[in-house]
């Protein structure tokens, strides 16, 4: 029997069990990162949001990478929606393998913009964009 060969658009994501606690929190550890993750997280369960949606202050080939790290990390899967590619969280992997963990990371994230004042345009915290 044949099968299809995979489309050129597919894109490579970890099995939930492949999903490492170092690769999640290096992907999480960088401001830019973590700016995307809250968004997803504010939008909620199962929510996606397309690539163009986030305006991060950095070029856009620095920000395919950070997508890229978030999706090989299994913070985020994306695909494709016609011409868009698309962002959702995977937030029920994360909450089986690393309970707390993401819920810790993004109230942490918010008092430190509490303390900060903010965040500020810098991408060291806020959502501002």
């Amino acid at each position: 029997m044949t099968t299809a060969a995979p489309s050129s658009r597919a894109l490579a994501h970890p099995a939930r069990d492949e999903i490492r606690l170092e690769s999640v929190l290096h992907a999480l550890a960088d401001p830019m990162r973590l700016r995307v993750v809250r968004e997803l997280a504010e939008e909620g369960e199962d929510s996606e949001l397309s690539c163009s949606h986030f305006v991060l202050p950095v070029t856009k080939s620095t920000t395919t990478h950070h997508f890229r790290v978030l999706r090989e990390s299994g913070v985020i899967r994306q695909i494709y929606r016609g011409t868009a590619k698309m962002s959702v969280l995977r937030r029920a992997d994360l909450d089986l393998l690393f309970p707390g963990l993401l819920d810790s990371v993004l109230a942490a994230a918010a008092r430190q913009d509490d303390r900060l004042g903010g965040g500020g345009s810098d991408g060291a915290g806020g959502l501002g964009g």
